[in-house]
């Protein structure tokens, strides 16, 4: 389930929502009626491990991006 909040409510009440979030609910502040940001909890199950993922990730990530592959980046 999302829980959604208007900037308002998140500056006044963000204690709460964090507390929101902590429970494992999805927090969607919006801006304007917009979606603006999320806040959700960090998962201590992750194995975030320095170089947990190397040999996994192929190509070069860091070089520059053709035009044709840099639309679908969003």
């Amino acid at each position: 389930m999302t829980y959604r909040a208007n900037i308002h409510e998140a500056k006044t009440q963000f204690s709460r929502l964090l507390q929101i979030a902590h429970t494992g609910e999805e927090v969607i502040i919006a801006k304007a009626g917009r979606d603006y940001a999320r806040i959700v909890p960090i998962r201590d199950d992750v194995d975030r491990a320095p170089g947990a993922y190397r040999g996994l990730i192929e190509g070069d990530i860091t070089g520059p991006v053709a035009i044709d592959e840099a639309g679908d980046w969003g």
